[in-house]
Protein backbone atom coordinates (compact mmCIF):
# COMPACT_ATOMS: atom_id res chain seq x y z
CA UNK A 1 0.00 0.00 0.00
CA UNK A 2 1.00 3.52 -0.66
CA UNK A 3 3.06 4.59 2.02
CA UNK A 4 0.86 8.50 1.75
CA UNK A 5 -2.28 6.75 1.26
CA UNK A 6 -1.45 4.57 4.75
CA UNK A 7 -0.18 7.68 6.68
CA UNK A 8 -3.59 9.35 5.71
CA UNK A 9 -5.62 6.56 7.24
CA UNK A 10 -4.10 6.30 10.10
CA UNK A 11 -4.01 10.28 11.22
CA UNK A 12 -8.18 10.06 10.24
CA UNK A 13 -8.21 7.05 12.36
CA UNK A 14 -6.42 8.77 15.34
CA UNK A 15 -3.40 6.15 15.84
CA UNK A 16 -0.85 8.84 15.21
CA UNK A 17 0.83 10.78 18.29
CA UNK A 18 -1.28 10.34 21.40
CA UNK A 19 -3.61 8.08 19.75
CA UNK A 20 -0.64 5.58 18.71
CA UNK A 21 0.65 6.18 22.44
CA UNK A 22 -2.47 4.94 23.88
CA UNK A 23 -2.96 1.88 21.29
CA UNK A 24 0.80 0.80 21.47
CA UNK A 25 1.31 1.26 25.54
CA UNK A 26 -2.14 -0.17 26.80
CA UNK A 27 -3.44 -2.18 24.10
CA UNK A 28 -1.47 -5.99 23.06
CA UNK A 29 -3.00 -7.26 20.28
CA UNK A 30 -4.47 -10.51 20.56
CA UNK A 31 -2.36 -12.33 18.58
CA UNK A 32 0.79 -10.67 19.58
CA UNK A 33 -0.77 -11.80 23.24
CA UNK A 34 -0.65 -15.96 21.41
CA UNK A 35 2.69 -15.85 20.73
CA UNK A 36 3.93 -14.56 24.59
CA UNK A 37 3.33 -18.40 25.04
CA UNK A 38 6.29 -19.76 22.79
CA UNK A 39 5.33 -23.58 24.23
CA UNK A 40 6.83 -22.84 27.18
CA UNK A 41 5.56 -25.46 29.38
CA UNK A 42 5.66 -23.77 32.75
CA UNK A 43 2.79 -21.83 31.91
CA UNK A 44 0.80 -24.73 32.27
CA UNK A 45 1.85 -25.25 35.92
CA UNK A 46 1.53 -21.69 36.90
CA UNK A 47 -1.84 -20.81 38.18
CA UNK A 48 -4.35 -18.32 36.72
CA UNK A 49 -7.05 -15.93 38.12
CA UNK A 50 -10.20 -15.13 36.59
CA UNK A 51 -11.80 -12.07 38.16
CA UNK A 52 -15.24 -11.60 36.83
CA UNK A 53 -16.87 -8.25 37.55
CA UNK A 54 -20.52 -7.77 38.12
CA UNK A 55 -20.83 -3.96 37.29
CA UNK A 56 -24.08 -2.04 38.86
CA UNK A 57 -24.75 -3.67 42.11
CA UNK A 58 -25.57 -7.73 41.88
CA UNK A 59 -28.82 -8.22 44.15
CA UNK A 60 -26.97 -10.86 46.37
CA UNK A 61 -30.42 -11.70 47.85
CA UNK A 62 -31.81 -12.91 45.33
CA UNK A 63 -29.13 -14.54 44.07
CA UNK A 64 -28.13 -17.00 47.16
CA UNK A 65 -31.68 -16.89 48.19
CA UNK A 66 -32.41 -17.26 51.67
CA UNK A 67 -35.95 -19.13 50.85
CA UNK A 68 -36.26 -20.08 54.28
CA UNK A 69 -36.65 -16.90 56.24
CA UNK A 70 -39.64 -15.21 57.03
CA UNK A 71 -38.04 -11.72 56.85
CA UNK A 72 -36.94 -12.14 53.42
CA UNK A 73 -40.73 -13.27 52.25
CA UNK A 74 -42.09 -9.90 54.45
CA UNK A 75 -39.35 -7.38 53.02
CA UNK A 76 -39.85 -8.45 49.46
CA UNK A 77 -43.11 -10.19 48.84
CA UNK A 78 -43.47 -9.52 45.01
CA UNK A 79 -39.44 -10.32 44.33
CA UNK A 80 -38.79 -13.10 46.33
CA UNK A 81 -38.32 -16.29 45.35
CA UNK A 82 -40.71 -19.25 46.76
CA UNK A 83 -38.69 -22.39 48.75
CA UNK A 84 -40.18 -24.51 45.82
CA UNK A 85 -38.41 -22.12 42.82
CA UNK A 86 -34.86 -21.53 44.60
CA UNK A 87 -32.37 -23.92 43.62
CA UNK A 88 -31.83 -25.58 47.28
CA UNK A 89 -28.13 -25.50 48.64
CA UNK A 90 -29.04 -25.95 51.71
CA UNK A 91 -32.28 -26.12 54.27
CA UNK A 92 -31.76 -22.48 54.80
CA UNK A 93 -30.77 -20.79 51.02
CA UNK A 94 -31.01 -21.61 47.74
CA UNK A 95 -29.61 -20.58 44.03
CA UNK A 96 -31.63 -18.12 41.86
CA UNK A 97 -33.61 -20.35 39.72
CA UNK A 98 -31.96 -19.06 36.44
CA UNK A 99 -28.31 -20.72 37.82
CA UNK A 100 -28.79 -24.26 36.86
CA UNK A 101 -25.22 -24.68 35.58
CA UNK A 102 -24.19 -23.25 39.05
CA UNK A 103 -26.36 -25.52 41.34
CA UNK A 104 -24.84 -28.38 39.24
CA UNK A 105 -21.17 -27.14 39.99
CA UNK A 106 -22.29 -26.47 43.56
CA UNK A 107 -23.39 -30.35 43.47
CA UNK A 108 -19.83 -31.16 41.99
CA UNK A 109 -17.98 -29.32 44.96
CA UNK A 110 -16.51 -26.44 42.25
CA UNK A 111 -18.26 -23.52 43.87
CA UNK A 112 -17.96 -21.85 46.45
CA UNK A 113 -19.69 -18.99 48.06
CA UNK A 114 -18.55 -16.55 50.39
CA UNK A 115 -21.34 -14.89 51.96
CA UNK A 116 -22.19 -11.73 52.92
CA UNK A 117 -18.52 -10.21 52.04
CA UNK A 118 -18.25 -6.08 52.28
CA UNK A 119 -16.12 -3.15 54.06
CA UNK A 120 -16.27 -1.22 56.76
CA UNK A 121 -18.45 2.19 56.71
CA UNK A 122 -19.75 0.86 52.97
CA UNK A 123 -20.64 3.52 49.89
CA UNK A 124 -23.29 3.07 48.09
CA UNK A 125 -22.08 5.11 45.15
CA UNK A 126 -21.47 2.70 42.19
CA UNK A 127 -18.51 4.58 41.47
CA UNK A 128 -16.71 4.97 44.52
CA UNK A 129 -17.50 1.83 45.86
CA UNK A 130 -16.83 -0.18 42.82
CA UNK A 131 -12.78 1.94 43.21
CA UNK A 132 -12.87 0.66 46.44
CA UNK A 133 -13.33 -3.33 45.59
CA UNK A 134 -10.61 -2.79 42.67
CA UNK A 135 -7.74 -1.09 44.49
CA UNK A 136 -8.91 -3.00 47.71
CA UNK A 137 -8.41 0.32 50.03
CA UNK A 138 -11.60 1.20 52.23
CA UNK A 139 -9.85 3.53 54.22
CA UNK A 140 -9.22 6.39 51.29
CA UNK A 141 -8.65 6.71 47.28
CA UNK A 142 -5.89 5.37 46.23
CA UNK A 143 -4.46 5.33 42.59
CA UNK A 144 -3.23 1.76 41.85
CA UNK A 145 -5.48 -1.46 42.02
CA UNK A 146 -4.25 -4.68 44.07
CA UNK A 147 -3.83 -6.55 40.76
CA UNK A 148 -1.71 -3.03 39.81
CA UNK A 149 0.31 -3.09 43.15
CA UNK A 150 1.50 -6.98 42.77
CA UNK A 151 1.81 -6.11 39.31
CA UNK A 152 4.74 -3.13 40.48
CA UNK A 153 6.22 -5.45 43.28
CA UNK A 154 6.84 -8.88 40.98
CA UNK A 155 8.03 -6.45 38.37
CA UNK A 156 5.79 -8.21 35.68
CA UNK A 157 5.50 -7.65 32.15
CA UNK A 158 2.64 -6.35 30.32
CA UNK A 159 1.31 -9.88 29.41
CA UNK A 160 0.92 -10.90 33.16
CA UNK A 161 -2.80 -9.36 33.60
CA UNK A 162 -5.09 -8.94 30.51
CA UNK A 163 -8.54 -7.19 30.48
CA UNK A 164 -10.71 -8.66 27.88
CA UNK A 165 -12.85 -5.38 28.66
CA UNK A 166 -12.91 -2.49 26.27
CA UNK A 167 -11.60 -0.14 28.56
CA UNK A 168 -8.80 -1.55 31.30
CA UNK A 169 -10.17 -1.47 34.33
CA UNK A 170 -8.36 0.25 37.65
CA UNK A 171 -7.86 -3.01 38.92
CA UNK A 172 -4.77 -3.62 36.95
CA UNK A 173 -3.18 -0.04 37.10
CA UNK A 174 0.01 -0.08 39.24
CA UNK A 175 2.46 2.83 39.85
CA UNK A 176 5.42 1.25 37.69
CA UNK A 177 3.77 -1.60 35.94
CA UNK A 178 0.20 -1.35 34.57
CA UNK A 179 -2.17 -4.66 33.01
CA UNK A 180 -3.28 -4.64 29.15
CA UNK A 181 -6.43 -4.24 27.78
CA UNK A 182 -7.24 -6.64 24.54
CA UNK A 183 -10.77 -5.39 23.95
CA UNK A 184 -12.82 -9.03 22.21
CA UNK A 185 -14.92 -6.67 19.98
CA UNK A 186 -12.57 -6.70 17.23
CA UNK A 187 -13.01 -4.27 14.21
CA UNK A 188 -15.90 -3.68 12.25
CA UNK A 189 -15.61 -2.33 8.98
CA UNK A 190 -18.21 -0.03 6.69
CA UNK A 191 -19.46 -2.19 3.68
CA UNK A 192 -17.45 -0.49 1.37
CA UNK A 193 -14.21 -1.02 2.47
CA UNK A 194 -12.78 -4.17 1.93
CA UNK A 195 -11.04 -6.33 4.93
CA UNK A 196 -7.87 -7.13 3.66
CA UNK A 197 -7.18 -3.79 2.83
CA UNK A 198 -7.09 -2.81 6.57
CA UNK A 199 -5.66 -5.55 7.20
CA UNK A 200 -2.66 -4.96 5.37
CA UNK A 201 -2.27 -1.71 7.28
CA UNK A 202 -0.73 -3.68 9.73
CA UNK A 203 1.92 -4.25 7.49
CA UNK A 204 5.26 -1.96 9.07
CA UNK A 205 6.26 0.72 6.96
CA UNK A 206 10.11 1.55 6.79
CA UNK A 207 11.32 4.34 8.90
CA UNK A 208 7.78 4.67 10.48
CA UNK A 209 7.83 5.88 14.64
CA UNK A 210 7.55 2.10 16.15
CA UNK A 211 4.22 3.40 18.24
CA UNK A 212 2.65 3.86 15.25
CA UNK A 213 3.47 0.71 13.70
CA UNK A 214 2.15 -1.17 16.79
CA UNK A 215 -0.72 1.13 16.17
CA UNK A 216 -1.84 0.35 12.92
CA UNK A 217 -0.77 -3.49 13.44
CA UNK A 218 -3.85 -3.71 15.83
CA UNK A 219 -5.44 -3.32 12.98
CA UNK A 220 -5.32 -6.52 11.22
CA UNK A 221 -5.38 -8.19 15.03
CA UNK A 222 -8.81 -6.57 15.63
CA UNK A 223 -10.54 -7.55 12.47
CA UNK A 224 -9.26 -11.81 12.88
CA UNK A 225 -10.81 -11.47 16.41
CA UNK A 226 -14.10 -12.61 15.39
CA UNK A 227 -13.24 -15.75 14.07
CA UNK A 228 -10.87 -16.42 17.00
CA UNK A 229 -14.24 -15.73 19.24
CA UNK A 230 -16.23 -18.06 17.32
CA UNK A 231 -13.08 -20.71 17.66
CA UNK A 232 -13.48 -20.79 20.89
CA UNK A 233 -16.55 -22.10 20.77
CA UNK A 234 -18.06 -20.52 23.59
CA UNK A 235 -20.43 -18.04 22.32
CA UNK A 236 -22.86 -19.68 20.41
CA UNK A 237 -24.26 -21.27 24.18
CA UNK A 238 -24.94 -17.49 25.32
CA UNK A 239 -28.71 -17.49 25.66
CA UNK A 240 -30.83 -15.95 22.88
CA UNK A 241 -31.32 -11.94 23.04
CA UNK A 242 -35.13 -12.70 22.11
CA UNK A 243 -35.79 -15.01 25.54
CA UNK A 244 -36.14 -11.49 27.59
CA UNK A 245 -36.04 -7.55 27.26
CA UNK A 246 -32.53 -6.74 27.58
CA UNK A 247 -31.63 -4.99 30.84
CA UNK A 248 -31.19 -1.41 30.14
CA UNK A 249 -27.69 0.25 30.34
CA UNK A 250 -27.35 2.30 33.51
CA UNK A 251 -23.54 3.70 32.82
CA UNK A 252 -22.37 1.80 35.41
CA UNK A 253 -19.79 0.33 33.42
CA UNK A 254 -18.92 -3.60 32.52
CA UNK A 255 -20.13 -4.97 29.03
CA UNK A 256 -22.45 -7.22 27.84
CA UNK A 257 -20.77 -10.54 26.34
CA UNK A 258 -19.47 -12.18 29.15
CA UNK A 259 -19.11 -15.36 26.83
CA UNK A 260 -17.37 -13.84 24.14
CA UNK A 261 -14.67 -12.45 26.83
CA UNK A 262 -14.45 -16.14 28.67
CA UNK A 263 -13.66 -17.49 24.77
CA UNK A 264 -10.38 -15.32 24.77
CA UNK A 265 -9.45 -16.46 28.03
CA UNK A 266 -10.00 -20.20 27.44
CA UNK A 267 -7.69 -19.58 24.02
CA UNK A 268 -5.08 -18.21 25.88
CA UNK A 269 -4.95 -20.70 28.82
CA UNK A 270 -5.15 -23.59 26.17
CA UNK A 271 -2.39 -21.96 24.49
CA UNK A 272 0.09 -21.47 27.09
CA UNK A 273 0.17 -18.00 26.88
CA UNK A 274 1.62 -16.80 30.66
CA UNK A 275 -1.09 -14.22 31.59
CA UNK A 276 -1.59 -15.01 35.41
CA UNK A 277 -4.43 -12.70 35.82
CA UNK A 278 -7.36 -12.26 33.71
CA UNK A 279 -9.96 -9.75 33.70
CA UNK A 280 -13.97 -9.84 32.70
CA UNK A 281 -17.19 -8.41 33.30
CA UNK A 282 -20.88 -8.31 33.22
CA UNK A 283 -22.91 -4.99 33.38
CA UNK A 284 -26.51 -4.30 33.81
CA UNK A 285 -27.10 -5.23 37.55
CA UNK A 286 -28.25 -1.86 38.65
CA UNK A 287 -32.01 -3.14 39.37
CA UNK A 288 -33.77 -0.09 40.58
CA UNK A 289 -36.85 -1.50 38.68
CA UNK A 290 -38.82 -4.82 37.44
CA UNK A 291 -35.42 -6.23 38.94
CA UNK A 292 -36.57 -10.18 38.43
CA UNK A 293 -37.21 -10.15 34.24
CA UNK A 294 -33.44 -7.70 34.09
CA UNK A 295 -31.49 -10.02 36.50
CA UNK A 296 -32.66 -13.15 35.60
CA UNK A 297 -32.21 -12.27 32.25
CA UNK A 298 -27.97 -11.23 33.15
CA UNK A 299 -27.83 -14.41 35.19
CA UNK A 300 -28.62 -16.83 32.15
CA UNK A 301 -25.64 -14.77 30.76
CA UNK A 302 -23.55 -15.85 33.37
CA UNK A 303 -25.12 -19.19 34.29
CA UNK A 304 -24.32 -20.22 30.28
CA UNK A 305 -20.79 -18.33 30.28
CA UNK A 306 -19.40 -19.47 33.25
CA UNK A 307 -20.37 -23.42 33.68
CA UNK A 308 -19.28 -23.67 29.61
CA UNK A 309 -16.25 -22.27 30.85
CA UNK A 310 -15.21 -24.17 34.57
CA UNK A 311 -16.31 -27.22 32.45
CA UNK A 312 -13.86 -26.79 29.58
CA UNK A 313 -11.23 -25.29 32.07
CA UNK A 314 -11.75 -28.81 33.89
CA UNK A 315 -10.55 -30.82 30.58
CA UNK A 316 -6.58 -29.60 30.95
CA UNK A 317 -3.88 -29.42 33.05
CA UNK A 318 -3.77 -25.68 32.47
CA UNK A 319 -7.36 -25.39 32.82
CA UNK A 320 -7.36 -27.17 35.76
CA UNK A 321 -5.03 -24.68 38.30
CA UNK A 322 -7.58 -21.96 36.90
CA UNK A 323 -9.55 -20.13 39.60
CA UNK A 324 -12.76 -18.07 39.19
CA UNK A 325 -13.89 -14.92 41.26
CA UNK A 326 -17.24 -13.07 40.56
CA UNK A 327 -18.04 -10.18 42.76
CA UNK A 328 -20.19 -6.73 42.26
CA UNK A 329 -19.80 -3.49 43.87
CA UNK A 330 -22.20 -3.77 47.11
CA UNK A 331 -25.70 -5.89 47.23
CA UNK A 332 -29.12 -4.14 47.26
CA UNK A 333 -31.26 -3.10 50.29
CA UNK A 334 -33.45 -5.70 51.31
CA UNK A 335 -36.14 -3.97 51.29
CA UNK A 336 -38.10 -3.67 47.73
CA UNK A 337 -38.96 -0.28 46.74
CA UNK A 338 -42.03 0.40 44.96
CA UNK A 339 -40.81 -0.29 41.45
CA UNK A 340 -40.61 -3.87 41.65
CA UNK A 341 -36.70 -3.18 42.56
CA UNK A 342 -34.27 -2.85 44.85
CA UNK A 343 -31.76 0.29 45.67
CA UNK A 344 -28.11 0.38 46.60
CA UNK A 345 -27.37 -1.74 49.53
CA UNK A 346 -24.24 -3.16 51.28
CA UNK A 347 -22.90 -6.62 51.70
CA UNK A 348 -23.31 -9.79 49.01
CA UNK A 349 -21.87 -13.12 48.23
CA UNK A 350 -18.81 -13.64 46.08
CA UNK A 351 -18.63 -16.49 43.88
CA UNK A 352 -15.51 -18.88 43.18
CA UNK A 353 -15.59 -21.48 41.06
CA UNK A 354 -13.05 -23.82 39.25
CA UNK A 355 -11.83 -27.61 39.51
CA UNK A 356 -9.32 -27.15 42.39
CA UNK A 357 -11.97 -25.30 44.45
CA UNK A 358 -13.07 -26.82 47.67
CA UNK A 359 -16.69 -26.20 47.35
CA UNK A 360 -19.67 -25.25 49.61
CA UNK A 361 -20.28 -22.26 52.10
CA UNK A 362 -17.97 -19.96 53.90
CA UNK A 363 -18.80 -16.84 56.17
CA UNK A 364 -21.86 -15.88 57.84
CA UNK A 365 -25.29 -15.08 55.78
CA UNK A 366 -26.10 -11.87 57.58
CA UNK A 367 -29.23 -11.40 59.39
CA UNK A 368 -32.45 -10.13 57.61
CA UNK A 369 -33.86 -8.43 61.18
CA UNK A 370 -30.32 -6.88 63.00
CA UNK A 371 -29.72 -4.55 60.39
CA UNK A 372 -27.63 -1.34 59.82
CA UNK A 373 -30.19 1.47 58.43
CA UNK A 374 -32.34 -1.07 56.66
CA UNK A 375 -29.22 -2.66 55.13
CA UNK A 376 -27.43 -5.80 55.65
CA UNK A 377 -24.03 -6.27 58.34
CA UNK A 378 -20.88 -7.72 56.78
CA UNK A 379 -19.63 -10.48 58.16
CA UNK A 380 -16.60 -11.22 55.72
CA UNK A 381 -13.96 -8.34 54.85
CA UNK A 382 -13.62 -8.16 51.30
CA UNK A 383 -9.78 -8.22 51.85
CA UNK A 384 -9.76 -11.68 53.58
CA UNK A 385 -11.30 -13.25 49.92
CA UNK A 386 -8.50 -11.16 48.20
CA UNK A 387 -6.04 -11.86 50.31
CA UNK A 388 -6.97 -15.50 50.24
CA UNK A 389 -6.63 -15.32 46.31
CA UNK A 390 -3.47 -13.70 46.37
CA UNK A 391 -1.76 -16.00 48.88
CA UNK A 392 -3.11 -19.23 47.36
CA UNK A 393 -3.24 -18.60 43.37
CA UNK A 394 -0.75 -15.66 42.94
CA UNK A 395 1.86 -17.12 45.62
CA UNK A 396 2.27 -13.50 46.99
CA UNK A 397 2.24 -12.12 50.18
CA UNK A 398 -1.55 -10.49 50.87
CA UNK A 399 -0.02 -8.00 53.34
CA UNK A 400 2.62 -6.67 51.13
CA UNK A 401 -0.28 -5.33 48.64
CA UNK A 402 -3.77 -5.04 51.08
CA UNK A 403 -3.25 -2.50 53.50
CA UNK A 404 -5.13 -3.04 56.27
CA UNK A 405 -5.60 -7.21 55.79
CA UNK A 406 -5.40 -9.43 58.97
CA UNK A 407 -3.86 -12.07 58.12
CA UNK A 408 -7.60 -14.15 57.74
CA UNK A 409 -7.22 -16.52 55.02
CA UNK A 410 -10.22 -18.81 54.21
CA UNK A 411 -9.65 -22.48 52.75
CA UNK A 412 -11.70 -22.44 49.64
CA UNK A 413 -8.94 -23.04 47.56
CA UNK A 414 -6.18 -25.25 49.57
CA UNK A 415 -2.71 -25.60 49.68
CA UNK A 416 -0.70 -26.37 46.72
Amino acid sequence: MDALTRRRFLLASGVTGAGALAAGSLGLGFYELLKKSNGAPTAHHDPKLVLVTLYGGNDGLNTVVPYADPAYHSARPELAYAPEEALHLDDALGLNPALPGLKRLWDEKRLAIVLGVGYPKPDRSHFRSMDIWQSASPTGPVNTGWIGRWLDGTKAPVETAVSFEPVLPPLLVGRTRVGACVSYRGLTVPSWINAETVAALGHGEQGEPAMQARAAAAYADLISMERVVREAGNVSHAPDAGDAPEAPATGTGGDSALAAQLALVTRCVEAGVPTRVYSVSLGGFDTHASERVGQEYLFRQLDAAMTDFVTRMARTEAGRRVVVVVYSEFGRRVRANASDGTDHGTAGPVLVLGAGVTGGFYGEQPSLTDLDDGDLKATVDFREVFGTVLDSVLQADPAQYIDGYKGVSLPFIPPS
